[in-house]
C-alpha cells in the first residue's frame, strides 16, 4: 500500500523531472476506466498534445500536474500503481497501463498491477466535486505544521483506537500499517488505547513520533518493500530504519524487546510489550 512517504517523493522527483516538459502524446495501454471522463483512450492526446506540465503538487494522496488553461493531469495511482521514467526505447513493464511522451526527455509511464489507478484531466475549480475526498483530507504532516496542542485538540475529538485512526484520511493523510505501526512504536502507545483518554505526555510523544518519522522517511525516500520503486526504479532507503514492521519475531532495531505480532483491523500489526 502507497504510503504519504513514498508518494511525496514521487512528488518531489515529478516536479524537478517533469516540470515545464511538453506533451506530445498520451498512450493509453489499460482499460478505457482508467481515464474516467474521456470518450475514448485519444481523448487525453487530443486535449494535451503540445501544453506543457507546469508543476507537479499534490492533494492528500492525489498527484496533480498543472497542464494550463486552468486545468490539472489528476493521477490516482491506487493501492498498487507506481510512476517510472523511462527513455523512449526502454522495454515497457507487462502491467505499464499509460505512457505520457514528451516532446523530448522520454516519457512517464504509469505502471498498475492491481488496474485500481485513474488518469482524471479536471477543471481545478471543480477539483473537489471530481474527489470529494479532498474536502475531508485531515492533517498533512509534509503539506500542514501544525502545532502539538492544534494536534491534541483534533485528538481529543476522537472516542476511536489509535491505530484505525491514525489511518484514518480525515484525521491523518496518507498513513497506512507501515509507518502508523512505526509512529505507535516510537511513540511507546499501544494499537487500541483510546485517543481521547491520552494524557498530555501521551499526546506529546504521539505528535513527535508523526512528525519526526514522516519526515524521516521522506529524507531516506521512503521504504522499499515488496519490491516498490522510486520513478527512477530504485528503492528507498528507509527500510534498514524500520524498527518493527515486518520484523516479527526478531528483536527492535533499538534493542529493548522482541517484536510481536497482531492481526488488527484485517492486517498485521507489529509492535513491542513495552508500549502501553
Amino acid at each position: 500500500m502507497l504510503e504519504l512517504p513514498e508518494l511525496e517523493t514521487a512528488r518531489r522527483d515529478l516536479d524537478r523531472e517533469v516540470g515545464g516538459l511538453k506533451i506530445k502524446e498520451i498512450d493509453v495501454i489499460g482499460p478505457k476506466r482508467l481515464i474516467p471522463g474521456q470518450a475514448n483512450k485519444t481523448g487525453l492526446t487530443k486535449a494535451l498534445s503540445g501544453r506543457k506540465i507546469s508543476s507537479v503538487k499534490r492533494r492528500g494522496m492525489l498527484l496533480c500536474l498543472g497542464v494550463g488553461n486552468g486545468q490539472s493531469l489528476v493521477i490516482d495511482l491506487g493501492g498498487g500503481g507506481s510512476l517510472q521514467r523511462a527513455a523512449n526505447k526502454d522495454v515497457r513493464e507487462p502491467d505499464t497501463q499509460l505512457i505520457i511522451g514528451f516532446t523530448q526527455k522520454g516519457q512517464l509511464r504509469l505502471i498498475d498491477n492491481d488496474k485500481s489507478a485513474t488518469v482524471t484531466l479536471v477543471d481545478d475549480e471543480v477539483m473537489s466535486q471530481v474527489f470529494p475526498e479532498v474536502i475531508e483530507l485531515g492533517f498533512d504532516p509534509v503539506d500542514e505544521p501544525i502545532s502539538w496542542t492544534d494536534f491534541g485538540s483534533r485528538l481529543l475529538k476522537h472516542d476511536t483506537k489509535l491505530r484505525p485512526l491514525l489511518m484514518d484520511r480525515t484525521f491523518i493523510v496518507g498513513l497506512g500499517p507501515i509507518y502508523s505501526d512505526e509512529i505507535l512504536h516510537a511513540a511507546l502507545l499501544r494499537h487500541d488505547r483510546i485517543a481521547d483518554q491520552l494524557i498530555t505526555q501521551e499526546i506529546r510523544r504521539l505528535y513527535r513520533a508523526i512528525v519526526e518519522t514522516i519526515h524521516n522517511a521522506v529524507k531516506h525516500r521512503g521504504v522499499g518493500l515488496d519490491g516498490s520503486c522510486d520513478v527512477f526504479g530504485q528503492p528507498g532507503g528507509y527500510d534498514e530504519y524500520l524498527e518493527v514492521y515486518g520484523r516479527g519475531g526478531e528483536r527492535s532495531k533499538n534493542g529493548r524487546g522482541n517484536v510481536l505480532t497482531a492481526r488488527v483491523g484485517g492486517s498485521t500489526h507489529y509492535y513491542c510489550d513495552y508500549q502501553v
